[in-house]
């Protein structure tokens, strides 16, 4: 990244750049000025962007980055990675002589997962550019016009955000794409690059670019490549794993490794841990050091923040549906200004509880008619997940980050890296599998230290579930559902409150299964649903089977939880079919046509 400056990376005498900010202990005083970036740059984050002092990792990180080092972060979600990262490239980029322009090409790539954290991120860098119009943003992502993004690409992009499968499209088809200049490379949130399939996209695109590290050993394989560019390399991740180390050791050259340790981040140099190797498929003659695993517990603790109140609720799968319900109508009535994220485990699930929410009618007069029933809740309803249009789910996660109350329901697609400012509260209707899950939806709230609640939904039978978050340092305290049921009043016994049996709730979910009953629309996406859920159910892995099993739950209660009066073996009939019918091609060996699980 110096030579975007001219300069030689500077001499630490085998001491990590920055660190010296933690050994002084002074993050409370520490400013933007101190970590080496341009005044006026400075001045733009503190009041255009409105950010006073660097976050802890901001505050070690910034000045590694600006070194030229490559880096390898590992950080919780809500500290203010993107700025992290984005800041230190703006600097180097402004101070390029002479100036940075279009027809140069790229300078910076940044790899993101999904088309939501690229136009947040692509957000972000607008506004940090303010001060420096001649530097251009601009991003690619699957879904958006292919011929207007060349276009783009053709007139230049100085700092291009994009997704891995659209980049590899262009780089293998797209001649008016200048990456003669590209400086500096970013994976941000490459755990979930990989987890999403994109490992040998990742790969392709580094043996596009020449960024694919080869072996120290020998000074003859230099010489081999005269013309590889050195380029910065930053690895941005919340959790690792084998995959995140496999892709450090491709795409790192002696990394710096930030945030290992618990209490405090570490900045820890790595050049005896991250081995550089050259090619994943090629066979070792013996001549390559063996490859070093980055350091990482066989369980990981994850830290979250401690302003982050954590619940769970125990409740049988029939009444899952009312008592969400009952619970939403209540956090909504209680605070006019409320901003909930509802994770669900399907597609088919959000879109049902999605038009169910926002045509549900209800009153407690069941004798009462339809017109004079009022809207159960009134507050905005927004939904999320991967099977949606491009167009909607832009106008969905903008909508819901612009408004001051709200509901959103989601699939994991907005688990990742995702800003949504102001969440109040996280409410995980649908079990998330992995704690590293569980963290990662947890982490759209309590930001910045602003304080949040997280709510989990678990069936007596999936309690056990509690214990396995605790082996990751997560402890969560039991939801206390007098708040919803008493009102606050003092009542005898107020504790022992049986769901199954409580008058307001059975009423409630009467009133549930005759409106839809009474909805053709409605009733099928309660069957959509029923039926994606129970494969998702089916679809937990490892350790976690033993503790979701389908065969330990009522399938009529499962349909009572969508609204549904049908026998479970009615509602689940076009999946039964479907099960014949793969089990016959495979009897014959042809090639089963898969129903794909609805995408996140």
């Amino acid at each position: 990244m110096k030579e975007l400056r001219g300069e030689e990376p500077e001499k630490n005498n085998g001491k990590a750049v920055g660190s010296e900010l933690r050994d002084e202990g002074v993050f409370a005083s520490c400013t933007f000025d101190d970590l080496g970036l341009h005044p006026s740059l400075c001045e733009h984050l503190k009041e255009k962007m409105k950010f006073e002092v660097p976050t802890k990792i901001q505050a070690h990180a910034i000045p590694v980055i600006l070194s030229g080092k490559d880096v390898l972060v590992k950080a919780a979600t809500g500290s203010g990675k993107t700025i992290m990262y984005l800041a230190p490239i703006v600097n180097l980029l402004q101070k390029r002589k002479p100036r940075v322009e279009r027809s140069d090409g790229t300078f910076v790539l940044v790899l993101v997962p999904t088309r939501e954290l690229c136009m947040q991120v692509h957000d972000i860098l607008q506004k940090l550019l303010g001060r420096f119009i001649w530097i251009v943003p601009g991003y690619i992502m699957g879904g958006e016009n292919r011929a207007k993004e060349k276009a783009r690409l053709r007139k230049g992009i100085s700092i291009l955000i994009a997704t891995p499968g659209r980049l590899l499209d262009h780089l293998k088809n797209t001649a008016a794409f200048v990456y003669t200049n590209l400086q500096c490379i970013i994976y941000d949130e490459a755990d979930r690059i990989l987890e999403l399939g994109y490992g040998k996209a990742i790969e392709e695109i580094l043996d596009f670019l020449g960024s694919r590290q080869i072996s120290a050993t020998s000074q003859d394989i230099r010489r081999m490549i005269p013309n590889k560019i050195a380029r910065q390399n930053l690895l941005l991740s919340a959790t690792l794993n084998e995959k995140v180390n496999h892709l450090a050791n491709i795409s790192l050259r002696n990394p710096v490794m930030i945030g290992l340790v618990e209490n405090f981040v570490s900045i820890v140099p790595t050049s005896s841990l991250v081995k550089q190797i050259s090619s994943l498929d090629s066979d070792n003659d013996g001549e390559l050091e063996p490859l070093s695993p980055l350091p990482s517990q066989s369980v990981e603790n994850y830290k979250l923040p401690n302003q982050l109140i954590q619940r769970y609720v125990k409740v049988t799968c029939g009444s899952r549906l009312v008592l969400l319900l009952s619970i939403l109508k209540s956090s909504f009535e209680k605070s006019g200004s409320q901003k909930i994220v509802v994770f669900l485990s399907t597609c088919d699930a959000v879109d049902f509880h999605y038009f169910l929410l926002k045509e549900f009618k209800w009153s407690v007069n069941p004798y009462q008619s339809k017109d004079q029933r009022e809207m159960f809740l009134t507050c905005s309803v927004f939904r999320l997940h991967g099977n949606m249009e491009r167009e909607d789910r832009k106008a969905a996660f903008q909508g819901f980050k612009k408004v001051k109350s709200a509901m959103l329901l989601c699939t994991d697609i907005a688990a990742r890296g995702l800003d949504l400012p102001k969440v109040t509260c996280i409410i995980q209707y649908d079990s998330p599998g992995e704690a590293s899950e569980y963290v990662h939806r947890v982490g759209r709230t309590a930001r910045l230290d602003e304080k949040g609640e997280a709510l989990l939904f678990l069936q007596p039978v999936e309690i056990d579930y509690l214990h396995d978050l605790k082996l990751h340092g997560v402890s969560l305290s039991e939801y206390p559902l007098q708040r919803i049921f008493f009102n606050g009043q003092q009542q005898h016994n107020q504790k022992l409150i049986y769901l199954d049996t409580n008058p307001s709730l059975l009423l409630l979910q009467k009133g549930l299964e005759s409106f839809i009953s009474s909805q053709p629309e409605i009733q099928q996406l309660a069957k959509n649903a029923f039926c994606s859920w129970i494969r998702a159910y089916t679809a937990h892995r490892g350790e976690l089977k033993r503790i979701f099993k389908l065969n330990k739950i009522h399938l009529g209660h499962v349909a009572r939880s969508f609204g549904l009066k049908e026998q479970p073996s009615l509602v689940s009939k076009s999946l039964q079919k479907l099960t014949k019918r793969r089990n016959k091609c495979q009897g014959k060996g042809r090639p089963s046509k898969r129903r794909r699980l609805p995408a996140a």
